[in-house]
Formats: structure tokens, C-alpha cells, sequence
């Protein structure tokens, strides 16, 4: 039955892959990706990767999907039509497609345990997480403790995408020659979205927190709670207004939020070595290396849930900014 469903969804992903390359209206074409990721969403969560499900759908469909409409808001309606090479362009995604169908021929069956990736560390983590960490969920613990210095590498690829959108956005528009329309007050005007968003955002934030703090146990961690988080302040902001949103929570607070995460999860690292252990070594962080690992887990889930929250919001605002 799971097969059936799942042969289905991925059915479903090519037909909105096709009405997306063929639709000439970008506001259909961004509804489209929405959707498109809420199937990803679904067959993540088939193949039990719950984790990359929940980031996938709170970023895929939710934050992206917002942000898509504000840069659509700064360009034109209609995707311009481009005649000149389109020969090329089927050609490289036709090799594309074979060497992707040539490449599944040597795929090992899904859950097979004698495929190479569980003959390499796989069995070494889920044996000696319980010992050495003691948290059941073994994907936190790679992410968090085995590769953390990966995850702060990553953290750090979020702190520069921020910048970067900034940057490029944070430039003062070009004088108007026409006065600018008033700022826009939201949804506030519209019952529907008003009773709706305002029952849904508390939930939104309250299971972002839970994301948060039960990453240990259970599928999530900082990269979704932030993402989650980020969706249910960004709705506010919908409902309404930026000004309302700036005011509860002001720009520089937010980058305050991402540059705080970012040094939060180095800070954590660094103590690991003041108190005689190596860089993101969590063990020394407390006398019984097992609440070490713990309690710098935790810690470090927190920056980055800090960082990626701080972010998206900035982001966020570095669009709705503009005229």
C-alpha cells in the first residue's frame, strides 16, 4: 500500500514539475513549487526521513514560497518568452534524465541492510550512541556531536546567506518619482485570514519549540525548529503588517539573533578546549561525559535554531521592504 501511495506522490511531483516549467504566469509557477514541495514533504516522510520532511515543508513550502512572492512583487507578472536555446536546454536535460535513469540500475532496494552505507559507520553510531551520548535519536547525534564541526560549517553557510540577501536588498531603492503608497497594514481587513492565521500562529511557534527541545528524542532540532518558527512569525507579519512585526521584534534584534547563534554554537566549541577537551568536544562540559555530550547538544541545537530563525526573518523583511 505504501508503494502504491508513494508511486502516486512521485506522480504527482512530475505533473507539477511539468505545469511549473510550462506555466508563462510566475505567481501560478511559485503556487506550483509550493505544492511541489509539500509532495517532497510527503515522500520524505514515507522514506522515514521526518527530519528533512519538516524542514522541507516549513522552508519548501512556507518561508520559500513567501519570499518567492516578494521578489515576484519587484518583477513583472508574465515570464518573458526565450526562443534561443531551447535545442540546448532539452538536450542537457535529456542526458540529465538517462544518466539519472542509468545511475538508479545500481541503486541497492530501499532498506536493504546490506547496502554500503550500513556496512560503513551506520552500525558503529546506532551501537555507541546509547553508550557515549545517550539520547535514542541517532540522526541528532551525527549532526550535532560526530559532525558537528559539518553543522557549524553549515550555520555559518546560513550567517553568509543572510548577509548576502542583506546586502544585495539593504541598498536605498532609487528615488521615486511618484509618492510612495502608503505601507501596507497586512490582513487586518480580511476576517477569514485574520481568525484563521491568529488561531494557527501560537500553535506554529509552541511546536517550533517543541521541535526544539525534543530534537533528542525525536525528529527535529535547531535547522527545523528555526525554519518553524520563522513560518509562524512570518505569518504574523502577513496578518499583520511589517510595521507591527518590526516592532515586536526589530531588525536588529533579529541579526542580533543570527550573529548571536553563530557564536553561540563556536562559543560552546571553545569551551570544550578551555576545559581540557578539543574543539566541539562535549564530554568535558561535564563530569559525567554522557551529560556533556547532552548539555553541549543542547546548547548548540539552540544557536542553531537562533541563527535559522534570525535569518529567514531578516530575509523576510530585506523583501517586504522594498517598494
Amino acid at each position: 500500500m505504501i508503494i502504491v501511495f508513494a508511486v502516486f506522490l512521485l506522480t504527482l511531483l512530475v505533473i507539477t514539475a511539468v505545469a511549473v516549467v510550462r506555466t508563462e504566469n510566475l505567481f501560478v509557477a511559485v503556487m506550483l513549487m509550493a505544492i511541489f514541495s509539500l509532495l517532497m514533504a510527503a515522500n520524505f516522510f514515507i522514506l522515514d526521513a521526518a527530519d528533512v520532511a519538516l524542514t522541507e515543508a516549513a522552508v519548501g513550502a512556507g518561508v520559500t514560497t513567501v519570499i518567492f512572492l516578494g521578489a515576484l512583487a519587484l518583477t513583472a507578472e508574465k515570464e518573458r518568452s526565450r526562443l534561443t536555446g531551447r535545442g540546448l536546454a532539452l538536450g542537457v536535460v535529456a542526458v540529465t534524465v538517462l544518466v539519472l535513469i542509468y545511475a538508479t540500475f545500481d541503486k541497492p532496494r530501499l532498506g536493504d541492510p546490506e547496502a554500503p552505507v550500513h556496512q560503513h559507520v551506520a552500525p558503529w553510531y546506532l551501537e555507541q550512541t546509547p553508550e557515549l551520548i545517550g539520547i535514542p535519536n541517532v540522526v541528532t547525534a551525527v549532526l550535532a556531536s560526530y559532525r558537528g564541526y559539518d553543522t557549524l560549517g553549515e550555520v555559518f553557510v546560513v550567517f553568509a546567506a543572510c548577509i548576502g540577501v542583506l546586502f544585495l536588498l539593504g541598498a536605498p531603492p532609487p528615488k521615486r518619482t511618484t509618492p510612495r503608497p502608503a505601507a501596507t497594514s497586512g490582513l487586518r481587513h480580511h476576517l477569514v485570514p485574520q481568525v484563521v492565521g491568529r488561531l494557527l500562529v501560537p500553535f506554529i511557534v509552541l511546536f517550533g519549540l517543541y521541535v526544539q527541545f525534543h530534537g533528542e528524542y525525536g525528529p527535529g532540532g535547531g535547522f527545523q525548529a528555526g525554519a518553524i518558527i520563522a513560518t509562524g512569525l512570518i505569518l504574523h507579519a502577513l496578518l499583520e503588517g511589517e510595521k507591527a512585526s518590526i516592532r515586536a521584534i526589530p531588525r536588529g534584534a533579529l541579526f542580533g539573533m543570527v550573529v548571536g547563534g553563530a557564536l553561540l554554537y563556536g562559543f560552546v566549541g571553545v569551551l570544550g578546549m578551555l576545559l581540557g577537551g578539543n574543539f566541539l568536544d562535549y564530554s568535558v562540559l561535564h563530569s559525567d561525559p554522557v551529560k556533556g555530550q547532552q548539555y553541549g547538544i543542547i546548547a548548540i541545537e539552540a544557536g542553531v535554531g537562533i541563527a535559522v530563525c534570525g535569518a529567514l526573518m531578516s530575509i523576510f523583511h530585506a523583501f517586504a521592504a522594498r517598494d
